[in-house]
């Protein structure tokens, strides 16, 4: 039975799993998912009282960072967020969530 938003109930075929442990990378995911990925994996990261996030998004050209902190700047649960100075600098961000 389909539901009023169309949801059978099932999962989407393309949907992967993921371990929610508070590090994220963007590598296998195309860029129009990120947005909608960040936001999810931070609300579901706040739920497990995960507070310390690791996003790894590549150096490439900046796109994929670019968009990752469109979403962190307007998130009302993200305290602070850097490129670590030990792992992995601009290939990478840091993410402090509110308690």
């Amino acid at each position: 039975m389909t539901d009023l938003n169309g949801d059978d109930g099932q999962e989407e075929p393309d949907a992967v799993p993921m371990e929610i442990d508070g590090v994220l990378d963007l590598h296998m995911f195309p860029p129009d998912q990120v947005k909608d990925l960040v936001r999810d994996y931070i609300d579901e990261c706040l739920e497990a009282q995960i507070l310390d996030l690791r996003i790894i998004h590549g150096k490439g050209i900046g796109v994929l960072r670019s968009i990752v902190y469109s979403i962190l700047e307007k998130h009302p649960a993200v305290e602070s967020y850097a490129h670590p100075s030990d792992r992995g600098s601009w290939g990478a961000t840091v993410v402090r969530l509110k308690p």
